[in-house]
């Protein structure tokens, strides 16, 4: 069946929600097409939060997330009176730090301004603080059953494909926008978007699609080509830069280790660190140590960020100083993954030598 014929979006619409209610996966944050069906309601609190990890990380991944923050934070007010640095250490490990921040004053917004409810369509969703265009359209179908158009990576990778689309990304976006925008309809807006999502998920794959189990093979573009795996086109990526600094693990000989509140502003903003150099492209050694201590070099850690590479040497010692002391085994669980990397740096990197300080 091709694009063009009347009946495509009906039937395209059709065999993908037959196929969701009889393999819709079960999440934590998601009320199921029967449970739907039956009556109830997504809680747009859980919605909201899964969809802004989601951005994060797999679903997999998120989950114990997930799960943590609600059984912490139980409701969007709950969430609204934490503590900022709490908020920070219970995201660790997620990235994307000015994200955390931004979920902190979406919730203290919808508590202080809406009485602890979410507005139901995209438009209020927008102007919450924090809340994109994605993450709006995903709350309106998803928690309300809006006709919103919840485009993510999977619905792109589905619909060019389901289309043949030539144009690579990212420049595809805008057009791969337009053409899942006319597969939506009133009917089921919220099973449909998370029909696509597990579609991409589970059958759609990047790598290795399983057509012989699509749904949508009928009328998939891609599919009558021979050759589906070779969408969504993507523009070669250019090398990220490479940035260089130190780290500096000190200890206080008692099971503790040295952290420093990074600033507000900035790469991984607010939250607790090792002390550290600047990361440029030159680097820095033993100079930038933050106390004199008999530093040792004791191996490299590697970390990528969105934008660039980090090459840190890892220095470490024992002293004091007007530090944040903290037990070491809770900073490996709480601080953010390149420091955690810094604390444990692999054995097969360690170097031997001393840096005087």
């Amino acid at each position: 069946m091709m694009p063009d014929s009347p009946q495509f979006v009906p039937a395209v619409r059709a065999a993908l929600l037959d196929w969701y209610d009889a393999h819709a996966r079960a999440l934590p944050w998601r009320v199921g097409p029967h449970e739907r069906a039956a009556g109830v309601r997504p809680d747009p609190y859980r919605v909201w939060l899964s969809e802004v990890m989601l951005q994060q990380t797999t679903v997999p991944h998120a989950t114990a997330y997930f799960l943590d923050f609600t059984r912490r934070w139980p409701t969007v007010a709950d969430l609204a009176a934490v503590a900022d640095g709490d908020l920070m250490a219970a995201w660790a490990g997620l990235g994307y730090y000015a994200r955390a921040r931004n979920l902190l004053a979406c919730a203290r917004a919808v508590a202080s301004e809406h009485g602890g409810v979410f507005p139901d369509d995209e438009a209020g969703l927008l102007a919450l603080p924090g809340v994109g265009a994605y993450t709006a359209a995903a709350v309106a179908a998803i928690a309300f059953d809006r006709p919103a158009n919840v485009v993510d990576g999977n619905v792109e990778r589905v619909t060019a494909r389901l289309f043949a689309v030539e144009t690579p990304l990212p420049a595809a976006k805008p057009e791969l926008k337009r053409l899942a925008a006319t597969l939506v309809r009133d009917d089921r807006p919220g099973d449909w978007a998370q029909a696509l999502m597990d579609l991409g998920a589970t059958v759609c794959r990047p790598k290795a699609p399983l057509c012989d189990r699509c749904p949508l093979a009928f009328g998939c573009a891609a599919f009558r080509t021979g050759d589906p795996g070779r969408y969504a086109l993507k523009t070669k990526k250019v090398a990220r830069p490479r940035r260089k600094g130190a780290v500096f693990v000190l200890r206080d000989g008692q099971g503790r280790v040295a952290l420093e509140r990074r600033p507000d502003r900035g790469l991984l903003g607010a939250m607790l660190g090792l002390p550290t150099s600047a990361w440029d492209q030159t680097g820095a050694g033993v100079e930038a140590a933050p106390v004199p201590a008999d530093w040792r070099a004791t191996g490299e850690v590697e970390h990528v960020f969105t934008h660039f590479a980090l090459t840190l040497t890892v220095f470490e010692a024992t002293g004091q100083g007007d530090f944040i002391w903290t037990d070491e085994d809770e900073a490996a669980q709480a601080l953010p993954s390149v420091f955690r990397k810094a604390l444990r740096p692999p054995r097969s990197s360690r170097a031997s030598g001393a840096a005087s300080g």
